[in-house]
């Protein structure tokens, strides 16, 4: 029955919260034999929430090979981590696909990762209610209903779920690990950072933190836009800088005085979580929130071999965001 749901059309089809309907990509594939199937490793699907149908993209490791007996290597069947990928504003799921390459990685690593599809191209990142967004909570609550749906069809493992996310996708995932920490396991952020003044949202609870910034950002700098410039189809959020956003999130979990070391080609100020502010369990005592500064970056995502836009600066290939991002969300210890 789900090689028969992957195959349905994507356009007309009406969803409710629970069971979403999906059309392979031109990469998918479906393969039956022995009396199993083997779901596409890419679809896309939707999922309807609040009255909308809302589309993501959806990437799932390879299953593993069964043997003689049907078993099935390692934990193929098993629980799997998942990654939610933000996009930034004015692109889409496919370009940050593109960018980040985050699919193969984390599929690699065994994990589901889903790129979502913000409404006008966007993300409501901010609690200030505008008149493109006047529900400024609506994709929290999406981002929420499409975790909980993953968990239930995918198996996504409850306890290891992330979040991350590109320049207004950033700080999207940066108010998920604010208003949401007890749903997640970590979050990311590359070139966004936490809105500020009538758009701030509240941080809640300790969770592990990854802030990663170019040095010479010049659309948002990296000491933020306390007075963003008018945007005649969408307002530009005000923000704090790229350090107070993590300083936000060090404070929130108990952490103790940052170390910063220089690295090549970029500096990194940890903060330790305080174990004692860590209701979560084990998963959270012991991590860290980390701020990676990396030089002769601009708006752009460290490591990625797409060419950004013009005004965008340069692209740092110093550091791979995707691969330190992962390793960060999956061990987000003090690092090297």
């Amino acid at each position: 029955m789900l090689a028969l749901a992957v195959v349905l059309p994507l356009a007309g089809c009406a969803t409710d919260s629970g069971s979403p309907d999906t059309a392979p990509s031109a990469s998918g594939s479906s393969a039956v034999g022995g009396g199993t199937a083997t779901a596409a490793p890419e679809v896309r699907a939707q999922l309807r929430v609040d009255g909308d149908i809302r589309q993501y993209l959806l990437h799932r490791p390879p299953a593993q090979a069964a043997d003689g007996n049907g078993n099935r290597d390692g934990n193929g069947d098993g629980p799997k981590p998942l990654l939610i990928a933000f996009h930034g504003r004015g692109a889409d799921a496919a370009e940050l696909r593109a960018k980040t390459r985050l699919e193969r990685a984390a599929t690699a690593r065994g994990m589901l990762v889903a790129f979502p599809e913000g409404l006008g191209h966007g993300w409501g990142a901010g609690a200030q209610a505008t008149k493109q967004r006047p529900d400024p909570a609506l994709d929290v609550r999406f981002t929420e209903a499409l975790i909980k749906h993953l968990v239930r069809t995918e198996r996504a493992d409850p306890d290891q779920v992330y979040v991350a996310g590109f320049s207004n996708g950033g700080s999207m995932a940066l108010r998920m690990a604010a208003e949401r920490p007890a749903l997640l396991a970590g979050a990311a952020s590359v070139s966004g950072q936490l809105p500020t003044g009538d758009a701030a949202v509240e941080l809640t609870g300790p969770v592990p933190v990854m802030v990663v910034y170019g040095a010479d950002d010049p659309v948002r700098p990296l000491a933020g836009l306390p007075s963003p410039p008018p945007d005649p189809e969408e307002p530009i959020l005000p923000t704090r800088s790229a350090r107070d956003s993590a300083a936000a999130f060090a404070a929130a979990g108990g952490a103790g005085e940052p170390v910063t070391r220089e690295e090549k080609g970029y500096d990194r100020t940890v903060w330790r979580l305080g174990k004692d502010d860590a209701p979560g369990g084990d998963r959270r005592s012991g991590g860290t929130v980390q701020l990676l500064v990396v030089d002769d970056a601009g708006h752009t995502w460290p490591g990625s071999t797409v060419p950004p836009p013009e005004g965008f600066g340069p692209v740092s290939k110093a550091l791979d965001a995707t691969d330190t991002i992962l390793d960060f969300l999956t061990d987000p210890g003090p690092g090297r």
